[in-house]
């Protein structure tokens, strides 16, 4: 046609370029052409006709499909055009239909139930132990499962599966391994009650802190318009349902009136971009502007990129300030943030500075926030305190992961991998030039491209002779941070466009190229990096639906001792999609817990481990605020017509004339059991022991065993007894005694009794009932 796929954007706020498009149109249709206008979706086909104008709009023939391009056939006066020709955006496959938000599925946070022999475990009542597995023990003539501690002095205690759900993975600080347990001593239940004492008054600081940001009132987002529905129809993939989940919550905190702090934690690739996305509309069509923050220029550029694409069939006005702009580009596009004429602003920490004047700043969000320091996290919240935060990131810095678990952020997790990806494959070898020649030559056999990570400057031009000996002839380029500007975004351009076979850098590919051609990667004295920046170094690869490679080269030393093995093998470990969370959790591990607790608390954590802290902290906090519902205990049951599995296997009681357990015929997999018990233990009230009853009925059988069925009346009775802050349930010969602190609930000054003709399944209904009535 002439016209050519305009810059993106271009149709919507260029109206010079806009009305020669209109008069083109006129033409056509004034000489009896044919026009059709292709738009792969509802969402473009209206935003377009809302933009043309109507008496060209109704001559068009509108379809709706999808088409790499437009073209015109003069002799038989035809024009197709497509809303990717009109909009500046590539044309993209695989687009299908969105899931509503309530298909999407929760999950926990964390799964502790991943034990390997030989690890340390904390046993709630007992202390730290060594988990050295599951067991076959004789009982009654049968055979059953129990999970083997051993603490100190090479004591063991088996505990039965049903109570698993007092066994967590201990999870310290940094090196710091604490001794085992002595059973019975009384130095576990004084650690305990220490670490419980000083939790509680490190929350109140905690929220202290948070009370600021929570009770200022911030600015209170509307309900979404016609224009997010259509941008969100536009989107040309198909959601994962942690990404409905993620973007739903992001929107209820900006449409809140407190102040938003959300942390986005999702693996590389996984949608975390599309979600700031949508925030950021969403406060654009609010009224409000947006800063994006990123550490490095690269990423800033892609995202500027992204940004544009996405949203530019609105007249959204979006610039970037980078080393890559001209002085004359920043002076201006500072003058429209400082107008209002610019709506969203992506950069680097230029966008920290004082300098940086906002109209009227809506939304902050930050990308790769690992990537940044202490005292650039201090200037942001100084410089935007009561301005809705969006944080992202794959593997969140421990700090941040502590803040997150024990509630003093809101965290959304995407753990769903998108459709077709699969999982990079790690090597761990030595430095071996035959392999780095073989990797890189089957590469290039199918046309991909490769990274080669050597992160001394000083050097890197001799690996890049030598690789060039060994490979005459790939296309060679160097980067690195000491290069001229603009050499750099020459060498970044060669490789980004395909005209360079092999990209030998320093870590500044760490955060932010996405070339789905590059899917092997050499990182070169990989025992020297940190356990998440190899994480993130591997996630520049397996962008696409193509096998991926990540090779860590080591010294030969090194390849079997040192503390650096251990986080290459943490690496290997957690090579499934999805994992960066857990890469941050055994980061957490390796380099301790950053300086948001200080010493005090973390000896605490090394003491009982992170888990139970993290259980305690979340009490303590929820106590602070005054949520009874959070905070309330479950209460101690003790019922003499039911034999409830005590710690010593062997000492139980013979007599199970109400067995209350789950059976391996109902459920074979001794994993699945100890995560089944777990849920059951971590069901703190009505709904949720409702939820898991109906999820195991789903997974195992509508029909319950009568084991199943007391358990969990069982577990019903311990919730409602706690939430009338009964501390203790004690039937004796079918006298029932509830314990109000050093009280006993009594009815007409008597103790109330079940009745003993009952069979004790229903006795224990009949107690629930009794309970539930007070």
């Amino acid at each position: 046609t002439g016209l050519g796929p305009f810059d993106v954007g271009d149709f919507i706020v260029d109206e010079r370029k806009r009305e020669l498009f209109f008069q083109q149109l006129a033409q056509w249709i004034k000489d009896g052409w044919k026009i059709f206008l292709f738009c792969r979706n509802e969402g473009d086909t209206e935003r377009l006709q809302e933009i043309i104008p109507a008496g060209l709009s109704d001559s068009l023939l509108w379809v709706q499909g999808e088409i790499p391009g437009g073209f015109v056939c003069p002799d038989a006066q035809v024009a197709v055009l497509c809303d990717a020709d009109l909009l500046g955006r590539s044309m993209r496959v695989g687009r299908m239909r969105r899931r509503p938000v309530a298909e999407a599925c929760a999950r926990g946070i964390l799964d502790f139930t991943e034990l390997t022999e030989g690890e340390l475990v904390v046993h709630l009542e007992h202390g730290i132990g060594r988990f050295e597995g599951l067991r076959d023990i004789p009982r009654e003539g049968n055979s059953e499962q129990v999970l083997v501690l051993v603490f100190a002095n090479q004591a063991r205690l088996y505990v039965p599966l049903e109570q698993s759900g007092q066994i967590t993975r201990y999870i310290g600080i940094g090196r710091k391994n604490p001794p085992l347990s002595e059973l019975g001593d009384g130095k576990w239940a004084k650690a305990r009650k220490n670490a419980e004492a000083a939790v509680f008054q490190y929350a109140g600081r905690l929220l202290a802190l948070q009370a600021e940001r929570e009770t200022n009132s911030g600015f209170a987002f509307p309900p979404d318009n016609r224009w997010v529905e259509e941008f969100e129809d536009a989107f040309p993939y198909r959601e994962t349902p942690d990404q409905l989940t993620a973007v739903a919550a992001a929107k209820a905190d900006m449409e809140s009136p407190r102040p938003m702090d959300r942390l986005i934690c999702g693996d590389v690739g996984f949608g975390k971009t599309e979600v700031a996305i949508r925030a950021a509309f969403k406060a654009v069509m609010g009224g409000k502007q947006v800063a994006m923050l990123v550490p490095t220029t690269v990423l800033a550029e892609q995202h500027f990129r992204n940004f544009r694409e996405r949203m530019s069939a609105f007249p959204v006005r979006i610039e970037m300030l980078s080393r890559f702009r001209t002085p004359a580009q920043q002076k201006q596009t500072l003058r429209g943030l400082a107008d209002g004429s610019v709506d969203i602003v992506i950069g680097t920490h230029r966008i920290l500075s004082s300098s940086m004047e906002f109209k009227d700043l809506g939304l902050v969000v930050i990308d790769e926030e690992q990537r940044f320091g202490v005292l650039h996290k201090e200037r942001l919240k100084e410089r935007f305190r009561l301005v809705d935060q969006l944080t992202l990131s794959a593997t969140p810095i421990p700090r941040t992961l502590y803040l997150s678990l024990m509630g003093a952020k809101d965290m959304s997790t995407l753990e769903t991998p998108p459709a077709n990806r699969v999982p990079v494959e790690t090597a761990i070898c030595a430095y071996d030039e035959r392999i780095i020649r073989d990797a890189i030559k089957r590469e290039m056999a199918r046309g991909g491209q490769v990274y080669f990570l050597h992160n001394r400057i000083e050097s890197i031009h001799r690996v890049r002779e030598r690789l060039q000996a060994l490979l005459p002839k790939a296309r060679i380029v160097v980067g690195h941070g000491r290069m001229d500007e603009d050499e750099l975004e020459d060498v970044m351009h060669k490789f980004v466009s395909g005209e360079a076979d092999v990209l030998i850098s320093t870590t500044i590919i760490e955060s932010g190229l996405d070339i789905p051609n590059a899917n092997t990667i050499l990182i070169d004295r990989a025992d020297r990096f940190g356990l998440a920046d190899l994480y993130q170094l591997r996630g520049r690869v397996g962008r696409s639906t193509h096998q991926a490679y990540a090779y860590l080269l080591l010294p030969k030393a090194l390849l079997t001792v040192g503390e650096s093995r251990k986080r290459i093998n943490a690496i290997k470990q957690y090579s499934s999609l999805g994992a960066g969370f857990k890469i941050a959790l055994r980061d957490l591990e390796i380099r301790g817990a950053g300086n948001v607790l200080g010493t005090q608390q973390s000896g605490h954590i090394v003491a009982i481990g992170f888990e139970l802290y993290c259980s305690l902290l979340k009490e303590a906090m929820a106590r602070h605020r005054g949520d009874a519902k959070a905070s309330q205990e479950q209460a101690t049951l003790r019922v003499d017509f039911v034999a409830t599995r005590e710690p010593d296997f062997m000492a139980a009681n013979a007599a199970q004339k109400a067995p209350a357990f789950l059976p391996v015929q109902y459920i074979s997999a001794p994993e699945t059991r100890i995560e089944a018990y777990r849920s059951l233990s971590s069901a703190r009230d009505p709904e949720s022991l409702a939820a898991l009853e109906l999820s195991w009925k789903d997974r195992f059988g509508a029909r319950f065993p009568e084991a199943v069925e007391n358990l969990i009346t069982m577990s019903a009775i311990r919730i409602a007894a706690g939430k009338r802050n009964i501390q203790v349930v004690e039937v004796k010969d079918n006298k029932v005694m509830l314990r109000q602190g050093a009280d006993y609930v009594l009815i007409g000054s008597k103790f109330p009794r079940l009745n003993a003709d009952e069979p004790p399944t229903r006795r224990l209904k009949s107690l629930l009932k009794l309970i539930e009535l007070l």
